[in-house]
């Protein structure tokens, strides 16, 4: 499993990393840091920059994901945009210090409540990530929008159009995806293929986002990995377990089911 471990990303929220330091290091895990609002609301400046020091000279790699409770980065308010603007920027302050080879954020659009504003959405939309792009400068950093509620991924790729930008690329999410949306799996690569840039790996039954360990739903993993193969993309990716048990049930799931090989 170690060979799968070293070329993902492991989910790992900011405030929980004391309590899997060790394991983190001794493992050589690669992290997608989670920053919620709870831990931005007691971020200490200090304590970031010693733990963004301590994982680069361990040589782990790091992605964040950045907070989406409440947020509205497209929205219609400008006010609320503004708002989640200032707290999005303040991960992006943490760039600097970590170097994250990405940022996940949620774009959040839901065709359930921006009923029939879909152009004002797009250029609200696009505002912000034009703006929170300016910030990342030439770091390396990517911005990667993620699919949550949307049904069929028209509106995702209008926006990656308009932003028509090297610096912001697609994270497909399989479990959102299982539950949410409506349409085939290929006609989301058509679509957003050539915009792939980061994968959140985890499973569900279909109902609910329930993160439970790739293979232990039912998304089709191997078909995934195909159209990978087909389209050549080489994604980085996440698994997005919630628990140590579920992280190592994943490494065993795809090891079993034989799919990492198709990755090379």
């Amino acid at each position: 499993m170690q060979d799968i471990l070293k070329n993902v990303h492991v989910h790992m929220p900011f405030d929980h990393l004391p309590e899997y330091q060790e394991m983190v290091l001794q493992k050589k895990m690669n992290l997608e840091i989670y920053f919620s609002h709870y831990a931005l609301n007691k971020l200490d400046e200090k304590q970031c920059r010693q733990t963004a020091e301590l994982l680069i000279s361990s040589g782990i790699k790091v992605t964040f994901h950045a907070p989406f409770m409440d947020l509205r980065p497209g929205a219609l308010d400008n006010k609320i945009r503004q708002v989640s603007i200032d707290r999005l920027k303040q991960v992006f302050d943490l760039v600097p210090y970590f170097h994250p080879l990405r940022i996940v954020c949620h774009p959040a659009y839901d065709s359930r409540y921006y009923v029939s504003c879909d152009e004002e959405w797009l250029e609200n939309s696009m505002a912000t990530w034009v703006e929170l792009i300016g910030l990342i400068g030439e770091s390396g950093t990517k911005i990667a929008l993620e699919n949550v509620y949307e049904r069929e991924p028209s509106v995702l790729r209008r926006l990656f159009e308009l932003l028509n930008s090297d610096r912001i690329c697609f994270c497909f999410d399989t479990g959102h995806f299982n539950v949410f949306a409506r349409v085939p799996l290929g006609i989301w690569f058509d679509e957003l293929g050539k915009y792939l840039g980061h994968l959140h790996l985890h499973d569900n039954h279909g109902k609910f986002d329930e993160h439970l360990p790739v293979g232990n739903g039912t998304f089709p993993f191997a078909e995934l990995f195909q159209r990978l193969q087909d389209i050549e993309a080489r994604p980085l990716i996440t698994l997005e377990a919630h628990n140590r048990d579920d992280l190592w049930q994943s490494l065993d799931n795809i090891k079993k089911m034989g799919i990492w090989k198709k990755e090379g």
